[in-house]
């Protein structure tokens, strides 16, 4: 398997990003409905929004993406970057497509002078937690989320 390469999505890679983004939902046991998938993928592909995505190639072919946006903090002069949703085709996984998109937006993150990047998983994904935890420990937080 070549390395995977990274790149800002995009509107080209919409039948392999929504057949990697069903997967994802599938993962996490999630239904959303139809409009909200396109709604994402239009926020994606709008210069104006927050929400941007890269997606990593490997043998030319789609195999995970990044979903992530910036924004300012209070704890920090300058703003972070949340990676919100990551995803590796699992075909892919074990090749380094996961590494290979955590690196790229730690060298987005730097070139645009964003101060951290921070995401969150479940407990119960050992295999992300293994890469996560090779680049740094949890920081103990619990997520609390109510909807509205």
């Amino acid at each position: 398997m070549s390395a995977p390469s990274v790149r800002d999505a995009a509107e080209a890679d919409a039948p392999a990003w929504r057949r990697l983004w069903q997967a994802y939902l599938d993962f996490y046991a999630v239904a959303l409905a139809p409009g909200v998938t396109a709604a994402t993928w239009a926020r994606l592909m709008d210069p104006a929004s927050p929400l941007k995505a890269r997606v990593a190639e490997v043998g030319g072919q789609v195999a995970g993406f990044a979903i992530h946006q910036h924004h300012p903090s209070s704890w920090i002069d300058g703003d972070d970057c949340y990676l919100e949703d990551l995803f590796v085709d699992a075909a892919a996984r074990g090749a380094g497509v996961g590494r290979a998109l955590i690196d790229d937006l730690i060298v987005l993150a730097r070139a645009r002078g964003w101060k951290r990047l921070y995401w969150h998983t479940d407990e119960d994904n050992t295999q992300a937690r293994a890469l996560y935890d090779s680049y740094v420990a949890t920081d103990g937080h619990v997520r609390y989320r109510i909807a509205l």
